[in-house]
């Protein structure tokens, strides 16, 4: 999803984005090889790079017995997701052995090592995947954020117990006021099931304090009765509960989900420090006021966004950003700039469109009214479109924008071809020269268009892009239908895929793309 792509690289996340994120495709691996050294003897020994394990087909056993958490990443050498998680992984190397942590870290060149890469699974990278107690055949995929402090927390979740037992009310006291943030699981039977998910969470939700307690002094000294979930913090309503059902019992997304949604502020400023936070809540919707901070007239417009926050919680998440701050780089992808402030936009995060008002109103009831109305389909999405630049149609290579997108896409007395590309985009520059010569190829044919469009600055009512480069094909005629090329991007296959009205005349091998994944995104336009 673009929205949370950007939110997550543009607004200058952590150095690998959120919790979410996907690797670069594996099917790259034809591009750059990498030679074995011919006389290379590899044997069990255990050699470390950075801290980390090296490993390969012949020592992977001796490290399973050795070490009773192994954190495993498998990579690539030319990915670049690799290569900026290479530091932090160091980083956190070095953390766990400076803190004595039986956790060690260990790494696979997935494109050299091919028998274990085929073993585990591995189709992106970077794959991490957590081996315990020497168990081969069922290893945890790695769920926490990809930096150091992040890989540290999710590990010694692991080693020890998850949740801090809390048998009196002091101990419990000085828990609840420890951190801004604290969760404590209150259960009559700590062996029960409720309990056992419980941990569960807790072994996962590594960015909270967990505690549990089952001491009848403690129930009565938080008010409760029967089992529930505490979320004790310092800002807003102060304390949060989850009384556990007896029915349906603890349901783990369920209360994961909860628990990120209600830890949030009802309404976020966006920064560094909180960008995660903001992702890794999953709420289907964001209502973003921009302004600029230096404006106390703007500052005061806040006091009616809170107002209307509280209706929506956990379906829209409203969140305050600094058009001269720390939010200033994510402008370009709303088709703002910072003298368009103070303005409001509500996003849809599962297909990235964005809505806005007919004219921006800040007071809590109109906020209310107009989140409402989005929320039940009455609001048409607001589409980005650049102007079309001076010849745009007198050129080999249609230049297409969100304005011109229908008229030439859908003439039915053409077959457009046409490529949906983001200018930051590596395997967009490696094709731009071929598609160039396609487009003088077929400029002098009379029912063939070669055409392109930036899709990072228009948006398109009935199409979403989710790789780029992405390729379709419009042909002639009623319908308005639409064909996906994903055949090899050279010339010659363009023409044959043309010729042949849209088809080719033999099954085409899959080409990858530069994948869109949950939780990364492009860089600042």
């Amino acid at each position: 999803l673009v929205w949370l792509l950007v939110l997550s690289l543009a607004w200058l996340g952590p150095a690998l984005g959120s919790e979410e994120e996907d690797g670069e495709v594996a099917a790259e691996e034809e591009e750059e090889e990498e030679e074995e050294d011919e006389d290379e003897v590899l044997s069990d020994e255990l050699r470390e790079e950075d801290g980390i394990l090296v490993l390969h087909e012949h020592n992977f056993a001796r490290a399973l017995s050795e070490h009773r958490l192994l954190l495993v990443e498998f990579y690539a050498p030319w990915c670049g997701h690799c290569q900026r998680l290479a530091p932090a992984f160091a980083q956190a190397a070095a953390t766990l052995r400076n803190m004595s942590s039986p956790a060690q870290l260990g790494k696979v060149d997935a494109t050299a090592r091919v028998a274990l890469a085929g073993e585990f699974g591995i189709t992106s990278y970077p794959t991490l995947k957590l081996f315990r107690n020497g168990n081969r055949t069922h290893p945890l995929a790695y769920t926490g954020r990809m930096d150091a402090e992040g890989i540290v927390h999710w590990l010694q979740r692991r080693v020890g117990p998850s949740a801090t037992l809390l048998q009196d009310a002091d101990t419990a006291a000085a828990f609840v006021s420890s951190q801004d943030l604290v969760v404590i699981g209150f259960f009559k039977d700590l062996g029960g099931e409720a309990a056992q998910v419980f941990y569960e969470v807790a072994s996962e939700v590594v960015d909270m304090p967990f505690g549990v307690a089952e001491a009848a002094e403690l129930f009565q000294a938080y008010g409760l009765s029967a089992d529930t979930v505490c979320l004790f913090k310092k800002f807003d309503e102060g304390r949060t509960d989850f009384p556990v059902d007896p029915a349906r019992g603890l349901a783990a997304a369920e209360l994961t989900q909860l628990l990120r949604v209600h830890s949030l502020e009802l309404v976020m400023e966006f920064t560094n420090e909180t960008s995660d936070r903001i992702f890794s809540a999953k709420i289907p919707h964001h209502m973003l006021l921009f302004l600029n901070k230096s404006s106390s007239a703007q500052l005061t417009l806040r006091d009616g966004f809170r107002a209307a926050a509280s209706t929506f919680r956990g379906k829209v998440l409203f969140v305050v950003v600094d058009v001269t701050g720390y939010g200033a780089d994510v402008l370009p992808f709303f088709g703002l700039t910072p003298a368009d402030a103070p303005t409001l936009r509500l996003v849809k995060m599962e297909n990235n469109r964005k809505y806005r008002m007919d004219q921006d109103a800040f007071l809590d009831t109109a906020i209310r009214t107009f989140v409402q109305a989005v929320l039940d389909g009455k609001v048409k999405p607001h589409l980005m479109s650049a102007e079309p630049p001076e010849g745009w149609d007198t050129r080999p290579v249609k230049v297409l924008v969100g304005k011109t997108f229908e008229q030439v896409a859908f003439d039915e007395t053409k077959n457009v071809f046409v490529k949906f590309y983001a200018p930051w985009c590596s395997h967009c520059q490696a094709m731009a020269a071929a598609w160039e010569e396609l487009g003088e190829r077929y400029k002098d044919h009379e029912d063939i268009v070669i055409a392109e469009l930036d899709a990072t600055a228009n948006e398109l009512e009935n199409i979403t892009i989710k790789g780029f480069p992405t390729l379709h094909y419009f042909p002639a005629g009623p319908g308005r239908k639409m064909v996906e090329y994903k055949s090899a991007r050279d010339v010659e296959t363009f023409s044959k895929f043309l010729e042949n009205g849209g088809t080719l005349p033999e099954e085409p091998p899959v080409v990858s793309e530069d994948p869109l994944p949950e939780g990364q995104g492009p860089p600042p336009a």
